[in-house]
């Protein structure tokens, strides 16, 4: 199934997830792959109506999608059933615990990651706040605390620990929507359940990239061997 759509409403957004399983939200590394370059200009970015940014937690809550920072550091949609395969390659077999234990993790991941799986779903502002990272108040005002949570939260992504499962918005006394849509993260076992922790060791690490490798040659029959495996790694 070759990678061709046109977005203009959530709807067409939801079935482009569902039929082709991985969906980046910005152009990247392979030319045509993404939300972006298949999105109506006035659908992926509006000022007077929703769009694009707006659907993001619709989009999630009604696919039940994984959907974060899981290629070249920038956000993507992927389905449930790929994200079994997504997370079971990175992840390289181990659960987070082993990983760390084995030297394979950095401990300021491990003390990010002990939060989110104890509090899922946490939202990025009560996460910051809750592990004392710095973050910037809804007043403007940036407060102190540790840094490097932007590089951690986005390792844990990249590695298939960590989802963003829903953005939630903050409203006003009318109870209108106001401000940018804030990430709630979540570990898959906590967010997909049994679906998940009982089927994404099922497969060898080296299986799960096969699998992948050759859905990419099907959505993108004319990318190089070499491109697509930087894409994945």
């Amino acid at each position: 199934m070759r990678f061709d759509f046109y977005v203009r409403t959530k709807e067409d957004l939801i079935e482009a997830v569902e039929a082709f399983g991985i969906v980046p939200y910005f152009a990247n590394s392979l030319p045509g792959f993404s939300l972006e370059e298949h999105c109506h200009p006035a659908a992926l970015w509006s000022d007077t109506g929703e769009c694009s940014w707006d659907w993001k937690g619709p989009v999630i809550r009604e696919t039940n999608c994984a959907y974060g920072k899981f290629f070249e550091k920038k956000a993507v949609y992927v389905s449930r059933e790929w994200f079994l395969d997504l997370a079971n390659y990175r992840r390289d077999g181990y659960d987070f615990d082993a990983r760390y234990d084995d030297g394979l993790a950095r401990f300021d991941d491990k003390e990010l990651f002990e939060l989110i799986d104890a509090n899922a779903p946490i939202l990025s502002k009560e996460l910051r706040a809750l592990g004392g990272y710095a973050y910037t108040a809804r007043s403007g005002q940036k407060t102190e605390g540790k840094k490097g949570f932007d590089a951690s939260i986005t390792r844990l992504q990249e590695l298939g620990y960590v989802v963003i499962s829903d953005f939630v918005y903050s409203e006003d006394k009318y109870g209108n929507r106001r401000g940018w849509g804030v990430a709630s993260y979540s570990t898959p076992e906590k967010f997909m359940g049994s679906d998940f922790t009982d089927r994404v060791y099922a497969r060898s690490p080296e299986e799960s990239y096969a699998r992948l490798l050759a859905h990419l040659h099907e959505l993108l029959p004319e990318a190089g061997e070499k491109e697509l495996r930087r894409f994945l790694k």
